[in-house]
């Protein structure tokens, strides 16, 4: 409902621009949202879904946050307009919901059904988590390739944001649904999750969009999270199969998420002011 209403404001006010203050207001809106549901989650389930849903909204809220650097630096190549923005940037995180809606059952299933599928999806996230280390590099390789293509096909400027941000967005939710199965396999708290961690994205854009420069280490960050959960999967695996390993609970792991993200947001902003001074 909330991300309908979105919308409909997206598109009547498709022709201005959204300001900081505006911004910042959905933003705490959304993110307040998204806690509320979390602290009032176990009520009605138990304690540690609660601390499921927290783990894995902060590692999807996360990935989002990097996923939005690439569509600012994508956006400015192309040259939108600050009015138009607001509407593509919808669009695509719909795109966005729509992709993770398909991926989510088709991963609980593979998890529900066969244990090894853990090693699989260890693996990619350990080799996300080591591209992640030159996406700058990598992301513009990608996206220059496919703007190239969709530009010499005549289609428009618009257009070709629309079907990059699909593509960026669909490599993103394949490093995100991953993810969050190596903190839970609760379908309700992966959609949750997902969900909250992708209501208001449109907003906290042009909040982001003068931090660009500041977060130089979150996609540092992001990858020793991404590397953290591999190795948790694949632990769970072997363990599925009866070797004796140690298990990382959920306390250790929250606590690792959440301490490396402060860390990443403190030291970039310590090493970005001492730059500019």
């Amino acid at each position: 409902m909330i991300i309908l209403i979105d919308l409909g404001i997206a598109i009547f006010r498709r022709n201005k621009q959204t300001g900081v203050r505006e911004a910042l207001f959905w933003t705490l809106i959304y993110v307040g949202t998204a806690i509320g549901f979390g602290a009032a989650l176990p009520h009605w389930t138990n304690e540690t879904t609660g601390k499921e849903y927290f783990a894995g909204w902060l590692t999807e809220y996360a990935l989002s946050v990097d996923n939005i650097f690439v569509f600012i630096i994508l956006l400015a190549k192309l040259n939108i307009k600050k009015e138009k923005q607001q509407l593509v940037l919808l669009l695509g995180i719909l795109l966005t919901i729509a992709l993770r809606g398909l991926f989510i059952p088709v991963g609980a299933t593979l998890v529900s059904r066969f244990n090894d599928v853990f090693y699989i999806f260890g693996a990619f996230l350990m080799l996300t988590a080591w591209k992640l280390t030159n996406e700058e590099e990598y992301v513009e390789y990608e996206e220059g390739k496919v703007v190239s293509a969709l530009m010499k096909r005549g289609l428009s400027t618009y257009a070709i944001a629309l079907i990059a941000l699909g593509i960026t967005n669909l490599v993103f939710s394949m490093d995100s649904i991953p993810a969050i199965f190596g903190l839970t396999k609760s379908a309700y708290v992966i959609t949750t999750a997902n969900i909250f961690a992708l209501m208001g994205l449109r907003q906290l854009y042009f909040l982001l969009a003068g931090l660009l420069s500041r977060l130089i280490y979150l996609s540092r960050g992001l990858s020793i999270i991404l590397a953290f959960i591999g190795v948790k999967m694949i632990l769970e695996a072997l363990h599925g199969n009866g070797i004796d390993v140690p298990e990382v609970s959920l306390e250790v792991s929250l606590g690792v998420i959440v301490t490396t993200l402060v860390f990443t947001a403190i030291t970039s902003l310590v090493a970005t002011r001492k730059l500019a001074n």
